[in-house]
């Protein structure tokens, strides 16, 4: 788990978050087995340092709700490394330099070579071995991963779901990124259809692709 400095609570909280997109309190309550009040008053202190922030939803005939979600600093403050400003720098240098074409094609050799990097410590197996190994790979590289299979009559059917970006603000500045990495997951599954169902460069809380098995 990434080491935020915040007590152990808190760093649950903002965890949570990042896992469910938003959330109220009282789920939050749920999730970490703590009382509504006591979550409250961590949301509170957690709003007040800027790491998070809520929108009132109308939900039936009752009072709003309050549904919290995390800021872009508490988003940050969940990255496990904080090398993106000096990635994106190089970057534009190199387009300075270089041009913008050249530096997509700097961008498509890296992920070829991480591929195969991949590929490598992937090895044999079934395909849900396989998938776990690099699900397990993405979690150490800060990305939050998840596996999940839709149903057990899919057999063949996985989702990949990545609820961190350790590489966001590069991705921001530089989309074509996403791209590459969508051909990074097809090259190292080359026995599946590899299809991006969720984006967080689109607004969505998750990175997610569907995996199957042609």
């Amino acid at each position: 788990m990434t080491t935020t400095g915040l007590p152990s609570t808190k760093q649950n909280i903002l965890q949570s978050l990042l896992r469910h997109g938003e959330a109220a309190a009282q789920q939050l309550a749920q999730d970490l087995k703590l009382s509504t009040q006591a979550i409250r008053r961590h949301l509170n202190e957690l709003e007040a340092s800027g790491l998070i922030e809520y929108q009132l939803v109308q939900q039936g005939m009752g009072r709003p709700q309050h549904l919290y979600q995390l800021s872009s600093k508490g988003r940050d403050r969940l990255s496990p490394q904080k090398y993106g400003e000096f990635a994106v720098a190089f970057l534009d240098t190199l387009a300075e330099t270089v041009g913008e074409e050249q530096v997509s094609k700097v961008l498509e050799k890296q992920w070829q070579r991480k591929a195969a990097e991949y590929r490598d410590r992937l090895g044999t197996g079934t395909l849900k071995q396989r998938i776990t190994k690099l699900v397990q790979l993405r979690k150490e590289e800060g990305y939050m991963a998840e596996l999940h299979q839709p149903s057990p009559a899919h057999q063949g059917q996985f989702i990949l779901v990545e609820h961190n970006c350790a590489i966001s603000e590069v991705a921001e500045s530089y989309p074509s990124i996403c791209g590459h990495e969508l051909e990074m997951f097809a090259a190292v599954l080359p026995d599946c259809d590899v299809k991006r169902t969720h984006w967080i460069n689109d607004g969505e809380h998750r990175c997610g692709y569907s995996i199957e098995a042609k």
